[in-house]
């Protein structure tokens, strides 16, 4: 995918299904497997789901005028009995605020610069996959996304993240070379500085 070509997709369906997906994944984690580890440095699956409800919730912030950096990257204080949950309502939450085509072309402000919404769907798109990705791996489950979604999120990031440099500002570890048959989710990790 050009760079033409990812700033004319209309990235909305691929992040409705990458959701849909991590939502399918969050529902299946017994809570017995909350202090698990994952590919994510430093996050257990805990704090991986509650990070999830953090970058939903700033993709939120951004559908609505609202800084995303202002909400928490992690959340905390959600008892494990509600971190599914908490995750399925804010998905629910988000879809609409992007329903508004307007939306794509209006400039807001995120992390990664400013940028036009639809490259704000794209980079929470990344996120989704990437971290689902990391659930899946951490417990047990398949972690491959739907392929055409992963294989738009990685030509897209190759262009917009590039190899290096990596950490400090950059919060991506070197990229990794992929296993032989790995899939374009795995592939999106590893690009992200993830291995299994």
């Amino acid at each position: 995918m050009t760079t033409s070509t990812a700033q004319q997709t209309d990235p909305r369906p691929l992040l409705r299904d990458a959701l849909g997906w991590v939502r399918g994944l969050v529902d299946a984690v017994p809570t017995a497997r909350y202090d698990d580890p994952t590919p994510c440095t430093g996050f257990d699956v805990r704090t991986l789901m509650a990070h999830v409800v953090g970058i939903v919730g700033r993709a939120n912030a951004a559908g609505t005028g609202v800084l995303p950096m202002s909400r928490p990257a992690v959340v905390e204080g959600i008892a494990d009995a509600e971190l599914a949950a908490t995750i399925g309502l804010a998905i629910d939450g988000l879809t609409p605020l992007w329903e508004n085509d307007d939306m794509l072309d209006t400039l807001i402000e995120v992390p990664w610069g400013t940028v036009p919404g639809r490259g704000v769907v794209w980079g929470y798109l990344n996120e989704a996959l990437v971290h689902g990705w990391d659930l899946a791996v951490a417990t047990g489950q398949d972690a491959e996304a739907d392929p055409a979604a992963a294989e738009a999120a990685l030509a897209a990031i190759v262009r917009f993240l590039p190899a290096e440099p990596r950490g400090g500002p950059v919060p991506f570890g070197p990229v990794v070379e992929p296993a032989a048959g790995a899939g374009p989710t795995e592939r999106l990790a590893n690009w992200a500085g993830r291995s299994r």
